[in-house]
């Protein structure tokens, strides 16, 4: 168990209580346009851009604890490196199209490109993709621990804490939420690192106390481990994140840039976070459960007060994700279910504003309950990543790069059967793989690969043959 005193509790209680002001304050004089309620009116700027980007990376810090624990620096170099790789990629070559399009959602653009079909289909792999659930089961856990109460009553107001400001306030309210999160995070976990930097030493404690492979940069993992990982971080492209800021941001410059120092901040971060997790596995080398590498490690060389702060940290760490999660589903429900069956039935793409502003409303309570329950049932975060990353990202990747390139664009009945055998073929090795656990070559083959190695002969077959 963790020991708190008091002071603990009141600092991450007063946190609590200070997101959800911030929340309600950011929605005063907020307007009922879509534009207002879902993009904050498309005005974002440079500094609050880079907050909200930064905050909403680290949904899943318990992981990285345990990542580092068990791995060493290979944490960082397949959960960061090749995400700022790609994060540059994105910044140069699709913000500024990103929002000049200055559309709502991802499957927006798709029908644009591909038509009604695609962009339906596309929505209900997104919806998927930003499921909350895994940052809520994360947030769950942590409340469970600090105040030792029931899991599910604190996965209800984990939810709660979450939610409640973006009934009212929209995107508005997610984004100053997040901003709070970003200098709390921060301060936490500068702390943590420096109290660890003072009372062991630095890079001579850890290579003293770590097992060798720790400092390497593959941790003795395999290459198919490591370019697994790679791959994941293809989630870059198809995150509905990044293209919901770019929309909201006042211009794409502000997008591009705002990106490129999110990178390094996000460099830092990782470096405190990696190295946090390190101090663990050389202070706390037998630890029986690494996913609580964090809590432990705070609970043993932080004093009152600070251990608090460190808390706080680590829940707005989760938060900032999760609130954005919860909004991007409840806006993938409004916008690209409810909002296209209406238009559809009624041969009228003019729903009202009002609308689409209640629909997402309900859509932040449905998506609610549906992660509460899948956080209730599943465990493992890891292996939620996993299953959703491997099924969502295949048959997405390469139609939503296309669609703002328009000479590797496909047919529309090409990207169809993209779309749809992407996503199968990944989900069929997902089950079928453990059959051929006696053939190492291809038991090495992750589902992930198999997907995209797919959609890649369907796509240049469909350019090839287009031309």
């Amino acid at each position: 168990m963790i020991s708190f005193e008091i002071i603990d509790y009141l600092i991450v209680i007063g946190f609590l209580l200070l997101t959800i002001a911030i929340g309600f304050w950011a929605a005063r004089g907020n307007k009922k346009s879509d534009d207002d309620y879902l993009l904050s009116g498309r005005k974002v700027g440079l500094f609050l851009f880079i907050l909200t980007n930064v905050a909403t990376w680290y949904g899943g810090i318990l992981g990285v604890g345990e990542f580092s624990f068990r791995y060493g620096i290979v944490s960082w170099f397949t959960q960061g490196f090749p995400y700022y790789l790609f994060a540059l990629i994105f910044a140069f070559l699709f913000a500024d199209k990103i929002r000049s399009a200055s559309l709502f959602t991802i499957p927006d653009k798709l029908e644009e490109s591909y038509g009604q079909i695609v962009s339906v289909i596309s929505a209900i792999l997104i919806f998927i993709l930003v499921s909350p659930a895994p940052y809520l089961l994360i947030l769950g856990q942590i409340i469970s621990l600090v105040f030792d109460i029931n899991y599910l009553l604190s996965l209800v107001l984990a939810s709660i804490v979450s939610s409640i400001y973006l009934i009212k306030g929209g995107y508005k309210s997610n984004i100053w939420a997040d901003s709070l999160s970003f200098f709390v995070m921060f301060a936490g976990f500068l702390t943590i690192f420096g109290v660890a930097l003072n009372n062991f030493g630095g890079y001579e404690y850890l290579n003293q106390n770590l097992p060798e492979a720790h400092l390497s940069l593959t941790g003795g993992t395999s290459i198919t481990f490591v370019i697994v990982w790679f791959l994941i971080a293809l989630w870059t492209f198809t995150d509905p994140g990044f293209h919901q800021r770019c929309y909201s941001a006042k211009s794409g410059n502000i997008a591009k840039w705002g990106i490129v120092i999110s990178v390094f901040l996000w460099f830092l971060f990782d470096f405190l976070t990696n190295t946090t997790g390190l101090f663990t596995k050389a202070v706390l080398p037998n630890l029986e459960n690494p996913v609580l590498a964090f809590p432990f490690l705070a609970d043993a060389i932080l004093n009152p007060g600070v251990k608090g702060l460190f808390f706080a940290a680590l829940i707005a760490t989760v938060l900032s994700t999760l609130n954005s999660f919860i909004f991007l589903s409840a806006t993938t429900l409004s916008r690209d279910f409810i909002y296209r069956v209406k238009s559809s039935s009624q041969n009228d793409n003019n729903i009202s504003n009002s609308d689409l502003v209640r629909n997402t409303k309900i859509g932040i309570v449905i998506t609610i309950v549906i992660s509460i329950i899948i956080s209730f049932y599943f465990e493992s975060v890891v292996k939620l990543w996993y299953t959703i990353g491997s099924i969502c990202i295949p048959g997405l990747i390469l139609l939503i790069i296309s669609a703002y390139y328009p000479k590797i664009k496909v047919k529309n009945s090409i990207a169809l059967i993209e779309l749809i055998a992407g996503s199968s073929i990944s989900i069929i090795w997902l089950f079928l793989r453990d059959y051929f656990q006696g053939n190492e070559i291809i038991y090495q083959i992750e589902p992930l690969i198999a997907g995209l190695a797919l959609v890649i002969v369907i796509h240049m077959y469909g350019v090839l043959s287009s031309k």
